[in-house]
């Protein structure tokens, strides 16, 4: 089988790997969730050697082209399926997973599954991240004092004319369900084509209590 193709993943994955230099340290480990066709893994696993990547999809093409996109990438593992709503496949994952995770990097997955792959992802990052790991996320998101452009109005609807569940989300929604679980916004970058990068991680009060309770 011939590796999937995202014209989209060709697009951003330059700038987002920018945006990981400037960001992550030398080395770690990092978990991506939804990972589709591979080219983003392959991109940034070749320009990071330092980090190891753990990919992961619910799709079950992905595997495949994953393998395909990362051939020859020895800081790649072999790619796991992972739907964050199937309890079977979130428990195998956390089996696998042999120590926690520097980063989790899910990028473009809110917007195209229902709204409760969100806080499934944010209960998935709390349970996975190290104490000063970080959740990275990437996609469009509509702001309630930023205007929305025209391109992702237009995205929006089309989004929710495919599938009803489906849809750009509200970003204080977003960093609610984050809040639920100890995760908060640490930084916004605005990216290009009306897409934001996020990092969130734990507050100075959780890792305290974190490191009481050990």
């Amino acid at each position: 089988m011939a590796p999937l193709h995202s014209p989209a993943a060709d697009r951003n994955k330059a700038p987002i790997l920018e945006q990981l230099e400037r960001l992550l340290p030398a080395s770690g480990l990092a978990l991506e969730v939804a990972s589709g066709s591979g080219q983003h893994v392959a991109h940034f696993a070749a320009a990071l050697p330092g980090w190891r990547w753990q990919p992961t999809d619910g799709d079950a093409r992905s595997p495949a082209s994953i393998e395909a996109w990362c051939d020859g990438l020895p800081n790649v593992r072999p790619a796991l399926r992972l739907d964050v709503l199937d309890e079977t496949s979130v428990e195998a994952l956390a089996a696998t997973l042999s120590e926690p995770v520097d980063a989790l990097y899910c990028a473009n997955m809110l917007h195209i599954s229902p709204w409760a792959t969100c806080a499934a992802l944010m209960r998935l990052a709390a349970q996975h991240l190290a104490p000063q790991g970080r959740l990275v996320l990437y996609g469009p998101y509509l702001e309630a004092d930023v205007p929305t452009s025209p391109g992702n109005l237009a995205f929006d609807a089309d989004l929710r004319a495919r599938d009803p569940a489906w849809g750009i989300r509200q970003l204080d929604e977003v960093l609610a369900q984050a809040a639920q679980v100890g995760l908060h916004l640490r930084e916004r970058v605005a990216m290009p084509a009306n897409n934001l990068l996020l990092v969130l991680a734990r507050d100075a009060s959780t890792l305290a209590g974190q490191s009481l309770a050990r």
